[in-house]
């Protein structure tokens, strides 16, 4: 039985994304941001499926420390672990730093599932064909990155930051899959559509489409025989599709996994 990693699987897409990979005989390592969420949400998916297929995990992504307590749960429960699907992520109305100085939506929504992916290379690495799939968005056009300001101590705004970190989970990917080439490994992104979930209505109003449509790309990107073999690409609606021209830039996104590395070094 293959072994999937979700984050943020507590609720909105990421629930759904675990309940589709569960539906598929997929064993699914449930992150909440607190124990008792993902093992409440491990139980309610148990209990639906009737089978004991999701395990809960859990660490607060805006913690670096908590981040690799979250990978040493992990690397315990999968030495090998077939796939990440990393799908937390937040939209701040205000910016706040973390307790490691981070601006809060880099910190959540890159920085976290950086050090999380690099620190379970290993499971991934037991694997026969490991997948990292990394949610980002189509708000990645109007993203900028500037590597002197990661912190966006000048201008910030939180459709700025929020549309920033979704550049940087495509750059993050385009980088991770030049560092996989050489491997069985895959390294793809996506934008999972407009859905009606908290993150949504926190930043953009009502509406957005039902979420099982939001995870139908996730899971399409962790589970399809036809995408084995792709990597470095971003997807639409199950469909590969051109990712924004910073996005496409290999030296900045060369550049923005040396200043990761460099920032998490002691973490790492």
């Amino acid at each position: 039985m293959s072994t999937v990693l979700v984050t943020g699987a507590t609720d909105g897409i990421g629930l759904e994304t675990a309940r589709q990979l569960i539906a598929k005989g997929m064993r699914v390592l449930v992150h909440g941001r607190n124990e008792a969420r993902a093992q409440d949400c491990a139980t309610a998916l148990n209990i639906d499926e009737k089978t004991e297929t999701a395990a809960p995990v859990w660490g607060d992504l805006a913690s670096l420390a908590e981040v690799v307590a979250l990978a040493a749960q992990v690397r315990t429960l999968a030495p090998a672990l077939d796939c990440i699907v990393n799908n937390a992520g937040v939209y701040e109305l205000r910016r706040v730093l973390t307790s490691d100085g981070l601006e809060r939506t880099l910190a959540v929504n890159h920085f976290a599932h950086h050090l999380l992916t690099r620190l379970l290379m290993p499971s991934l690495d037991a694997a026969p064909a490991a997948r990292v799939v990394t949610v980002s968005s189509g708000t990645h056009h109007s993203g900028r990155i500037d590597l002197d300001d990661l912190n966006a101590e000048v201008g910030w705004t939180p459709y700025g930051a929020y549309s920033n970190s979704k550049l940087a989970n495509v750059l993050f990917t385009r980088a991770l899959a030049k560092r996989l080439a050489r491997t069985s490994a895959t390294a793809n992104a996506l934008h999972p559509g407009v859905i009606g979930t908290k993150l949504l209505h926190a930043g953009f109003g009502s509406g957005g489409a039902p979420v099982a449509q939001g995870a139908r790309t996730s899971v399409f990107l962790a589970t399809d025989p036809s995408v084995a073999k792709i990597s470095g690409k971003y997807f639409v609606d199950c469909r590969e599709t051109p990712a924004a021209r910073g996005a496409l830039d290999d030296r900045l996104a060369d550049s923005l996994w040396a200043k990761t590395e460099e920032i998490l070094k002691s973490f790492l």
